[in-house]
């Protein structure tokens, strides 16, 4: 075969180099195309070892911003097309100020990681008024009020997130080796901002969480039996260590009632208890116990700060126990504590 140009059934030209075997012009696939942008920043955000919600946020905001903007390629676009579309965000749509930072962050990763460009001044942007906003907290009868309306798995959780500090997520990502019975301690892993914290077992909560324990391993076992019982693990570990994904201390302190199953595969396994379950179960239960305050399940968060607060305990202390990176965000406590570093009292008290 010699060197030379041939004309594919398509109508455009290709090279055939001598020795090289005829290129499948009639397979679509044969043809290397470049990743869509969407998964080049899907890459770019998963190689940096950002969370899935994260990166699912992020893909959110740089679709909006190229849909806003007539489906032009962000590559076409740059501060002044930014500036448009954070500000009308804020005056069109009325976002609150954190949800415009999210979407400026979206962008900025976007322009630095995946097209390679540094963003300079944007320029007067209307930036969305942050509001100072205080927690809602409940009473500690308050909460013995909602937790008496829940049982079960959902009493245990919810009793968890009171009392040791836990944020939803963290709660339900608990695995079984993460309670440590012993030394009366919870490992918190992978916390917000990639950090592991350790915090308090309450002491009340050791023989239920042990009888738990006992039925989600007999529940594991089964799902051995059954041929299954893997979990997922984080990062590459379960390349590392082929036999962890069915070791029991790395099962979740919380599975699904329910094995998932891979339709494709005929795989089957558990994940942990999906947050809504949680999230409607609190609903319900502040609807039975009558109170009229918005309660959630980062309520018991901030029902358990200030709570330690009202008992003495140090500011710095509640802050390692909480995870918070600066101080200043623990000292919010104190504001619905209204408390100062001295006890404020009313002077109508006085009279």
């Amino acid at each position: 075969m010699t060197s030379g140009t041939q004309t594919s059934e398509r109508g455009g030209p290709f090279k055939i180099e001598r020795g090289s075997p005829p290129p499948e012009v009639d397979n679509p696939a044969s043809f290397s195309r470049p990743p869509k942008l969407i998964d080049q920043l899907r890459e770019a955000l998963r190689s940096r070892h950002y969370s899935p919600r994260t990166e699912q946020t992020y893909c959110h905001w740089v679709k909006r911003y190229i849909f806003f903007h007539k489906v032009r390629h962000p590559a076409e676009m740059a501060e002044p097309e930014i500036n448009s579309f954070l500000t009308h965000l804020a005056v069109k749509e009325k976002v609150a100020a954190s949800t415009q930072n999210q979407a400026l962050s979206a962008l900025l990763f976007l322009y630095r990681h995946v097209l390679g460009r540094e963003i300079g001044d944007l320029g007067e942007v209307i930036r969305a008024r942050k509001p100072v906003r205080l927690p809602v907290v409940m009473t500690r009868d308050e909460v013995k009020a909602v937790l008496a309306n829940l049982s079960g798995d959902k009493w245990l959780m919810a009793s968890l997130m009171y009392g040791a500090g836990l944020r939803l997520m963290e709660c339900l990502r608990l695995r079984v080796q993460d309670i440590d019975f012993s030394r009366n301690e919870i490992l918190v892993r992978d916390g917000k901002g990639a950090k592991d914290r350790i915090t308090m077992l309450p002491a009340s909560l050791k023989t239920p969480l042990q009888e738990h324990l006992k039925t989600v391993k007999a529940i594991h076992e089964r799902d051995l039996a059954d041929g299954w019982g893997c979990v997922l693990l984080p990062g590459a570990l379960d390349r590392k260590y082929p036999n962890a994904p069915k070791d029991w201390r790395w099962q979740w302190v919380f599975p699904q009632e329910t094995r998932w199953k891979n339709t494709k595969t005929g795989e089957e396994g558990r994940h942990h208890v999906h947050e809504t379950i949680i999230q409607k179960a609190v609903n319900g239960a502040t609807r039975k116990a009558g109170l009229a305050k918005c309660v959630t399940c980062h309520t018991f968060r901030h029902s358990f700060a200030t709570h330690l607060l009202e008992s003495g305990y140090d500011i710095r202390t509640i802050q390692e126990l909480l995870g918070h990176k600066d101080v200043s965000t623990t000292m919010i406590y104190t504001h619905i504590l209204n408390k100062g570093g001295h006890g404020v009292r009313s002077p109508m008290d006085g009279l």
